[in-house]
């Protein structure tokens, strides 16, 4: 296992196009971490330097306590699964997972053990013998993967392995994914743009944005906490609900406003509602905080009523798409709910959970006016100084 340290990293194309923008970043021994963002964000560009494949522009990078800047990638000791399966047609399976090591030139018992014992952590024993034409997309991921535990190495790296594969596939083996991670406990870095597979298979997830990380954190805490407007959008489906207004004092309390809406805040926003003051602000509601009374949400002081767009049916829950004015909404009701488009209903706010953010920083104002990357890398920060 290895701790993966970036200091202050920037990768600068020719032009000026800068892809990763002075990132600061500590990956500890054995964690899952799972670098996400849109399209273009530099996460795939950060992987291709943390392996090799990129030079550093500027800033540091450690792997296992040693600057690896200009180090060839087959010295580093890492290995990457690529979307491409990259799989030798003709071999055979077991050839396949064979060829890193004989390049090595280990001695053939070895090449054996660690062949079987990766073909049995990945259920690949009965297709030692096929080639990769006689395999579906997700047994040839699975050799992918396997290649690269064959090498034992001190890091792997994944770019978005699962990309190919069909909806059910990517289930079956982000699944297998986990239960491989738990197995080796080896440090796992993992780019994806799908925030689901990073939710699901984080144990901490980096979120980027034009080359800058906007925060680093736990699944959970950065669905509930998230640092800024742009992260509360990305992380969770559906999109959070936006609401643009400003806040104002009631008695001991707050309430935000917006025309003849009035929506309480929950007593663990006083303190930051205070701060903010009267600035303009953006209200966060996430679709299962917006319910019809009686479906599980929890009444808060709002009640909107809303003219129904569209409704999508999701089995054991309905997305209800709306409006109210110019807002556009999504609520979430129960499964036997039928609404029709064109209707007007009656939804209420969880409270609770709200989420307001500052309209000209888009921070979130719990922050207690703290920069994202203050509150979200701390940890971080410090673990990279000490290394």
């Amino acid at each position: 296992m290895a701790e993966v340290i970036l200091r202050r990293v920037t990768k600068e194309y020719r032009g000026g196009v800068v892809a990763v923008d002075d990132v600061d970043l500590a990956i500890h021994d054995g964690e899952f971490l799972v670098l996400v963002g849109p399209s273009g964000c530099g996460k795939s560009s950060l992987l291709r330097m943390i392996a090799g494949l990129e030079d550093v522009t500027r800033g540091e990078l450690l792997i296992g306590g040693q600057r690896v800047n200009e180090v060839p990638p087959r010295d580093r000791d890492i290995a990457m699964v690529f979307q491409s399966y990259a799989l030798y047609p003709h071999m055979t399976v077991f050839e396949n997972l064979a060829f890193g090591l004989k390049v090595r030139k280990q001695a053939r018992a070895e090449i054996e053990r660690r062949v079987r014992e990766a073909a049995s952590a990945l259920g690949l024993e009965e297709l030692l013998s096929r080639r990769p034409k006689e395999l579906s997309g997700g047994q040839k991921q699975r050799v992918a993967v396997g290649r690269a535990i064959v090498r034992q190495p001190q890091v792997f790296l994944f770019d978005e392995p699962l990309s190919n594969l069909d909806a059910q596939l990517r289930v079956e083996m982000r699944a297998q994914l986990k239960r491989l991670h738990q197995q080796l406990a080896t440090t796992m870095i993992y780019v994806t743009h799908d925030q689901t597979e990073a939710l699901t298979l984080g144990d901490r997830i980096a979120l980027l944005r034009d080359g800058r990380i906007q925060q680093v954190a736990a699944p959970l805490q950065m669905y509930r906490q998230p640092a800024n407007i742009f992260v509360a959008g990305f992380i969770g489906t559906p999109t959070i609900n936006r609401i643009s207004g400003n806040l104002e004092r009631k008695g001991d309390s707050f309430v935000f406003r917006r025309g003849e809406l009035r929506v309480g805040l929950p007593d663990r926003l006083h303190g930051a509602a205070e701060r903010q003051g009267d600035r303009p602000c953006i209200l966060g509601v996430r679709a299962e905080s917006l319910t019809e009374e009686g479906s599980g949400g929890v009444e808060g002081e709002a009640e909107l009523f809303v003219t129904i767009d569209h409704c999508e049916p999701l089995g054991d829950h309905v997305l209800v798409h709306a409006h109210r004015d110019d807002v556009p909404l999504i609520g979430r009701i129960g499964a036997d709910s039928s609404w029709a488009a064109g209707s007007r209903h009656r939804l209420v706010v969880d409270s609770g959970r709200l989420l307001v953010f500052d309209a000209e920083s888009e921070r979130n104002i719990e922050l207690d006016g703290r920069e994202p990357m203050e509150a979200s890398q701390s940890a971080s920060r410090k673990s990279s100084e000490k290394a």
